[in-house]
């Protein structure tokens, strides 16, 4: 019953929205939304900025979420932003901002998405199923592009079911510029600004952001015992990041780009704990050739170095026979190392041998070394090498239909190969009808945990793991209804093979050890989008996903919803100086397994609504309140389990997402 009124009252508020002439705007840094319908894609004229809007062409749906709607939503982090902003991508952050999250794109498994910054993959590779979202903070952004279906052909191994690549503050021609200063009720302070300019052939960018925050008390009491004294997640993320671009001629720029975070990032257990936390210490490094003379001569050559460096500590409270409290600390881990370094080198050529078709040819290289003092993964180092190419048409060939077909070789030093091929295409039935699809296959690499572990009587990697292989099929038909409205449905479908698991046990070491599982993981899915911008005032976007991800056993998979719905409202009068934001967003059905026992969870809807204000008449000064999850629900966001303090048997406690949250920014723009 409660899950009829959940999905009823998700439903009943996008109605209301679609009735209100809905649509989605696009928003900018300095003002609010302008009216009109958002640019899918944004082109740059250097090869690897614009091979979103490439892929686009082709046949892959791709999203992109500016600063501006951002902004508007009071998001602090990545992960809040997609949350809402993203059509087809569910996002569940387990305590809020800047922690872990549960991700599914399309049906998905969290380790079956790619993440990159400016192009650098930032996936923990010690373990697939740890997202890099807890320290990658909002105000950093340029926009980010999300690109649905498997994109293993330009971007590698776990792009099974999508990239999403997070573009820090770009260059501009002019000095721009801006700081904001915020507080919300979890005792959260927030600053960050940036500032831009140009002088000749030099571009610069420099930015920061703080965030602090006591957090808020992600279990419910009920699930707390008594030796759990520490009872609010909090957060301390410093971000500072700086690009520099040199113009040998037109035709030639050099860049280099570094980002770095300090976090210190709470960790929750609903017993024992009077601290937990990791120190989080990260770099992203990365210099790129850029040599563009023409639309038929293109090419890059870019080198990255990640640094992902953490430290865990836990000291928990010492018990009595009877499980009481004695006042004595146990030091469980003291800045337990665990970490990883990835560097490598990309390398992408475009040449247009004859007009109308496109020949692409790349290399990758990958260089990886990670261990773990606290699960035990043995230090080792992997380096992966692989090729890749496409044929694709352009306009000069035919000017309504273009299409394209490539493949990719991977190979690891550890464990097999692996080779992947994709098809994309695209026809523009009309000017307001399209039709586009993509098939193919990606793959997923083993993490050093499946590769390399060694934990005492808990588990052990196996370098003969094979990388996990699935088969994509994604279509879609969409179009203009007029010029204001856009309208897309989605249909897609994946088999992944080999996966990987514990597969077998050596009872001389009492440890579980990874393999290949038998079987197969399908995803059958549909996904309808429809953004508007009717009048000047009003836009916005509404979305619904439906996915059976079904196991060998022809169960939802762990962690995946089979529905989700998204609706976002912007509300921009041109000559008033105030703006209104508000956004659905609802989650169905979840399960997980814990203690051998099937639980379900999620089944909620999340409303958050903001205002901004102009307080002069450039806009330069702004300030934004919001206030996300008006009514307060309790939401279960992830399963955990919880042990007695008197030794009875455990039970199962529930990870409770951000509650009533308000929160005030005040923005100077200096240009």
């Amino acid at each position: 019953m409660r899950s009829n009124l959940q999905l009823a009252r998700a439903m009943a508020l996008a109605s209301t929205g679609l009735l209100c002439l809905a649509g989605r705007a696009e928003a900018q840094q300095q003002a609010a939304a302008i009216p009109g319908l958002p640019e899918q894609v944004v082109v740059t004229g250097r090869l690897e900025e614009d091979l979103p809007a490439r892929l686009s062409q082709l046949g892959t749906r791709v999203d992109t979420v500016s600063a501006g709607e951002i902004q508007n939503g009071g998001y602090l982090d990545v992960g809040q932003s997609l949350q809402t902003l993203v059509p087809g991508l569910y996002i569940a952050p387990k305590n809020g901002p800047f922690d872990y999250a549960d991700i599914s794109f399309q049906g998905s498994r969290t380790d079956d998405v790619l993440w990159t910054v400016d192009g650098v993959r930032i996936n923990n590779r010690l373990y697939s199923g740890t997202t890099p979202l807890d320290t990658l903070p909002a105000a950093m952004i340029e926009r980010i592009e999300v690109l649905e279906g498997p994109q293993a052909l330009f971007y590698g191994t776990a792009a099974v079911a999508g990239a999403i690549n997070i573009v820090t503050k770009d260059f501009s021609e002019r000095p721009d510029g801006r700081v904001n200063v915020g507080f919300d009720s979890n005792s959260g302070r927030h600053l960050d600004g940036y500032f831009r300019d140009s002088l000749g052939s030099n571009h610069f960018v420099v930015y920061g952001s703080a965030d602090k925050s006591d957090g808020y008390q992600p279990l419910r009491d009920q699930d707390y015992q008594p030796s759990s004294t520490d009872r609010n997640r909090g957060y301390d993320v410093l971000t500072i990041g700086g690009k520099y671009a040199y113009d040998f001629a037109q035709d030639l720029r050099f860049t280099v780009a570094e980002q770095h975070t300090d976090a210190k990032l709470d960790y929750t257990y609903p017993q024992g704990v009077l601290q937990a936390y990791n120190e989080r210490n990260e770099d992203i490094l990365s210099a790129k050739l850029d040599y563009t003379p023409d639309d038929r001569l293109q090419f890059f050559l870019k080198g990255y170095y990640h640094w992902w460096y953490a430290h865990f500590t836990e000291y928990d409270n010492d018990l009595d026979e009877s499980g009481a409290l004695t006042g004595g600390v146990t030091v469980v881990d003291n800045h337990d190392f665990w970490g990883f370094t990835d560097y490598g080198l990309n390398a992408l050529a475009k040449f247009a041998a004859s007009p109308g078709v496109d020949t692409y040819l790349g290399y990758d290289f990958q260089n990886y070394t990670g261990r773990d003092a606290v699960l035990v993964i043995s230090q080792k180092t992997e380096h992966v090498h692989a090729i890749f190419g496409e044929v694709a048409t352009n306009k000069d060939l035919f000017s309504n239909l273009q299409f394209a077909a490539g493949f990719r070789t991977n190979m690891p030093s550890v464990g097999p190969s692996a080779t992947v091929w994709n098809v994309t295409a695209r026809w523009d039935v009309t000017g307001d009808l399209f039709v586009k699809g993509m098939v193919g296959t990606a793959f997923r690499l083993p993490t050093a945990e499946e590769l390399f572990a060694n934990d005492p009587n808990d588990e052990r990697g196996n370098p003969d793991t094979k990388p996990e292989k699935s088969t994509n099929a994604n279509l879609s038909i969409g179009g203009m209804l007029n010029p204001s409205i856009r309208w897309e449905a989605i249909g897609f479908a994946r088999n992944i093979t080999n996966q990987i698991g514990l597969t077998d046990f050596d009872s001389v070491t009492n440890q579980d050890i990874f393999g290949n599982l038998p079987g197969t993981v399908r995803v059958r899915g549909a996904e309808f989008v429809l953004d508007a911008s009717i009048t000047g005032d009003l836009s916005g976007a509404f979305s619904y996903t439906y996915s059976q991800s079904r196991d060998s056993n022809h169960l939802q998979i762990r962690r995946v919803p089979e529905q989700l719905a998204k609706v976002a409202l912007d509300y921009h009068p041109a000559n008033e100086p105030y703006g209104l934001f508000v956004s659905l967003n609802y989650v169905g059905d979840t399960f997980d397994t814990l203690g051998g026992s099937r639980q379900k969870y999620g089944d909620y809807a999340v409303v958050d609504v903001g205002g901004r204000v102009f307080l002069d008449a450039d806009r330069h000064h702004r300030i934004d309140v919001n206030l996300q999850n008006i009514f307060d629900e309790q939401y279960a966001t992830r399963l955990t389990r919880g042990f007695p303090d008197n030794g009875g048997p455990a039970y199962i406690a529930e990870n409770l997402g951000l509650p009533r949250t308000l929160a005030v920014h005040y923005t100077y723009n200096f240009f």
